[in-house]
């Protein structure tokens, strides 16, 4: 009988799916951590939580992703589990302008609430939809740049960019994070002053 052997990874970091319910939050995430995906929608009940170790950048990292619920009665609840995220990932659906419309909405609330060197990704979900399509890229595009996030169009219903997306995103985190130890692990030149004072030396004789 052979085990699967677990790769050890160099460094584990968290990512958080926010955005309104029914964009497809947990489709994305399953798709990326499993390559699964479901027809049947049921909504996220608090948190839902996957992990996925992958290679990013010659790292081995493990990443868990939080998923949280989308609807307003669970929004209280989803603002614990920013702490220590490293990145949140905005997914709204691009043949929903309301689930485009609370973007900012979204961006608000993780400005508050995650720390300060969060990276951030924009995701328009269900880009397969192309003929109920209500939100351009351009448009989805401008709204990312506004907010200083990546952006993807993604479809996780066919597999489209979701891994592309995850790792937009993943690269910037581990090279911040990598780039970060390696100024810390550097050692500090000090310069010692000679604060002695100098000797006298015996004035020469005049003949």
């Amino acid at each position: 009988m052979t085990t699967l052997e677990i790769p050890r990874a160099d460094w584990q970091c968290k990512l958080v799916v926010i955005g309104d319910s029914g964009v497809g939050k947990t489709s994305v995430m399953r798709r990326f951590t499993d390559n699964e995906f479901s027809f049947n929608f049921v909504a996220t009940i608090g948190i839902d939580f996957k992990v996925r170790t992958i290679k990013v950048k010659e790292k081995m990292i493990k990443v868990q992703i939080w998923d949280t619920a989308g609807q307003e009665r669970f929004r209280s609840i989803t603002t614990a589990y920013y702490r220590g995220a490293k990145g949140v990932i905005i997914v709204y659906d691009i043949t929903s302008l309301k689930s485009f419309s609370h973007v900012n909405n979204w961006v608000i609330n993780f400005n508050r609430w995650a720390g300060d060197d969060v990276q951030a990704l924009l995701v328009g979900n269900k880009c397969d939809l192309e003929d109920q399509r209500v939100v351009t890229k351009m448009a989805g595009e401008k709204l990312a740049k506004e907010h200083g996030m990546e952006f993807s169009e993604t479809s996780a219903k066919d597999c489209t960019n979701v891994d592309i997306a995850f790792m937009r995103i993943l690269e910037k985190i581990v090279e911040k994070h990598f780039k970060k130890e390696e100024k810390s692990d550097r050692p500090k030149t000090t310069i010692k002053l000679d604060t002695s004072k100098p000797s006298r030396r015996p004035a020469c004789c005049k003949s």
